[in-house]
């Protein structure tokens, strides 16, 4: 089957019989082109096919309004929250997102920046992989002048934004909770310290810990890549253990939630035997049974913080190398997973 071959201005200028600059005004709908020309030309472009080559109107411009974004998960209820907050602020200055997954792997992380870079893309907003150790990666866009803004999971460096909840007091004041409500053997289930957001879950963790004048035990502390399966690993690994923690403060809720009914199965009582504290507020937070107190991560609110501070960079408004962290309000939701201990 032979390729049909891409209509041009000029094949609509022809058989109109008018000019090519006035189709392409006539595609544009400007008024210097009369209403019913600017109709007959609307109407036959589309009876014909035609597609505008966006691609090569952007070389023009030096500008594609296109913005890339790279996330570990699509399928995580906050990345999908803070894809919500970008799209509201990018669709309303007129900019499109080009939005991929790293899939928790820095191989797919390089290759989805290699893409978006040969994209053109205005500027990047990224929060980076489980196994992300440094950020040379991103090095052509820095070079090249095109903004890129970190969230969520960040590097700093010197001429990138970075957006982030203050992830130290977040767990400080979670595991504070637990050391309020009687509890005193916590455990800790986060993600590798390779990552700052992890790293700082597990500072605020322990210096509750040492406030309480209680040593943080290391065989109370698992490092996992915080997936479902993650969480049920845990739990495995407390049935094992010779003395059971009564606490957990789990840095995600999908770990908690599985660690819980993996638990729960295996005749632990939550919280008469183990109490639970998790992080991010997804939605199955509030669907298992007992609602697992949380951390409010306010996703769509970082979504749109970090659209707004690139398009106005873009816009020329600010400078992002003014500002190198932004950090956002979180708060703590007590549920019924975390009661004063009997």
């Amino acid at each position: 089957m032979s390729q049909q071959k891409e209509v041009t201005i000029y094949d609509i200028a022809r058989q109109l019989d008018i000019s090519a600059a006035t189709v392409s005004r006539g595609l544009k709908n400007h008024d210097s082109v009369n209403k019913a020309t600017r109709k007959k030309i609307q109407d036959l472009a589309k009876e014909l096919g035609y597609r505008s080559n966006t691609f090569a109107s952007s070389l023009r411009r030096k500008s594609t309004n296109t913005i890339g974004v790279i996330v570990p998960r699509l399928s995580s209820y906050f990345m999908s929250n803070v894809i919500a907050g970008m799209e509201n602020i990018a669709s309303a200055e007129g900019y499109n997102l080009i939005i991929t997954q790293s899939l928790e792997t820095v191989k797919k992380e390089i290759a989805n920046a290699d893409t978006l870079f040969n994209s053109r893309v205005d500027g990047l907003l990224v929060s980076l992989s489980f196994e992300t150790e440094n950020i040379d990666h991103f090095e052509p866009f820095i070079k090249k002048g095109i903004p890129l803004i970190f969230f969520d999971r960040i590097k700093q460096h010197s001429q990138c934004m970075g957006i982030v909840i203050d992830n130290y007091k977040a767990a400080y004041d979670a595991t504070k909770h637990l050391l309020d409500n009687g509890y005193r053997r916590i455990m800790h289930i986060g993600g590798s310290t390779v990552s700052h957001v992890y790293a700082e879950r597990l500072r605020g963790y322990k210096q509750a810990l040492q406030d309480y004048k209680i040593a943080p035990d290391p065989k109370l502390v698992l490092t996992k890549n915080m997936s479902e399966e993650a969480g049920v690993e845990s739990a495995r690994y407390i049935l094992k253990m010779k003395h059971l923690p009564d606490a957990v403060f789990s840095a995600n809720d999908a770990c908690a939630v599985y660690c819980m009914r993996t638990l729960k199965k295996e005749g632990i009582r939550i919280p008469g035997d183990i109490a639970f504290v998790g992080f991010n507020n997804d939605p199955m937070s509030k669907v298992v049974e007992p609602n697992l107190t949380t951390i409010n991560y306010p996703g769509y609110a970082m979504g749109e913080a970090a659209a707004t501070q690139l398009i106005n960079h873009l816009n020329g408004v600010t400078n992002l190398t003014a500002t190198n962290i932004i950090i956002l309000r979180s708060e703590l939701i007590v549920r019924a997973s975390s009661p004063k201990k009997r």
